[in-house]
């Protein structure tokens, strides 16, 4: 199983991020939940980006690239071995970053890739 910070998690149930959440602990995935808002996803308080988590596989954004560059640091320091760019969240400046500290950045959708089997 893979190890997934959301970043941009929101308590409420008609965001992405909420979905992406569920779905992906309905798939044996640990989450970390990350975002600006209080409350918890699946089980899981929402956290400030304060503490580097180890071990994360994937990070899974759902903020928009205005939002991204104050987590450009802790994006790094986390160390993922991917970064997923959801629908609307692509940005070049940060797939580029990525690349060159051996991230994977991938334009996909969580969603889909856990419906299709190819999370």
């Amino acid at each position: 199983m893979k190890k997934t910070l959301i970043i941009g998690a929101s308590p409420d149930p008609t965001r992405y991020a909420y979905k992406a959440a569920h779905m992906l602990t309905r798939f044996n995935h640990e989450i970390i939940n990350v975002g600006i808002k209080k409350g918890e996803v699946a089980g899981v308080a929402i956290e400030q980006p304060d503490e580097i988590h180890q071990d994360i596989d994937t990070i899974t954004l759902y903020i928009g690239p205005a939002l991204q560059p104050q987590y450009h640091d802790y994006i790094l320091e986390t160390k993922p071995k991917r970064v997923i760019f959801n629908p609307g969240t692509e940005n070049y400046e940060l797939e580029k970053l990525l690349n060159q500290h051996g991230i994977e950045p991938l334009e996909a959708c969580t969603l889909v890739m856990l419906s299709t089997g190819q999370y």
